[in-house]
């Protein structure tokens, strides 16, 4: 049975390039300005990371060729701002978020700066995976009652070399199992859990 391997992982505090700057502080800006928008009406489960630590972790798995190859995907993209990051990285990078408004943010936000990253609308969870999951409890983060993406960008979880979540917390299990059930063989997940930061695993 395939088993996720914890590896020792503590990205630099590097400085981000101007570029990236005025990313995140545009990016920031389409947040507050969504967010207000929907001040009434909140988006479920749209809470942003901390994409500082993102672009230092995603600098330092580039840099030291964890991954397997350049293909990267975001489960639960919001805004595309960590899509957007991996790309300018130089990953073949693609964003799935279940909310079609902000897959048009992210859309936006990538051609105005220039980032050649790819956003789909619908479920990170593959159609024929839903039954992984028991849907009885309280979640925010995965859902399922939309088509899965994957048809629409004509790739499957393993196909990809590293996969990125924010998973809400009681909510950390099902990302894991999903990714120890579809992932490739020695692909990375990268998962962001708040105060804890960044943690990086392995599929063996």
């Amino acid at each position: 049975m395939a088993r996720l391997k914890t590896l020792e992982f503590e990205p630099s505090a590097i400085a981000l390039p101007q570029q990236m700057v005025r990313l995140l502080n545009d990016a920031d800006d389409r947040i507050e300005s969504f967010q207000f928008e929907h001040r009434d009406k909140p988006v479920a489960a749209f809470v942003p990371s901390d994409f500082v630590l993102a672009y230092q972790a995603l600098v330092a798995i580039a840099t030291s060729n964890m991954a397997a190859g350049r293909r990267f995907v975001e489960w639960g993209s919001g805004v595309g701002v960590v899509t957007c990051l991996a790309a300018s990285l130089g990953f073949d990078a693609v964003g799935i978020e279940i909310e079609p408004e902000l897959v048009d943010l992210s859309r936006e936000l990538a051609d105005d700066h220039g980032i050649d990253a790819d956003f789909a609308a619908g479920s990170f969870v593959p159609n024929d995976e839903v039954d992984l999951f028991d849907m009885s409890g309280d979640f925010n983060w995965v859902r399922t009652d939309a088509p899965s993406a994957y048809e629409e960008i004509d790739l499957e979880i393993d196909d990809f070399d590293l996969v990125y979540c924010y998973p809400w917390p009681g909510e950390e299990a099902l990302s894991e199992e999903l990714f120890a059930e579809c992932g490739s063989t020695g692909a990375l997940l990268l998962s962001f859990h708040g105060r804890d930061g960044m943690k990086l695993r392995r599929r063996v």
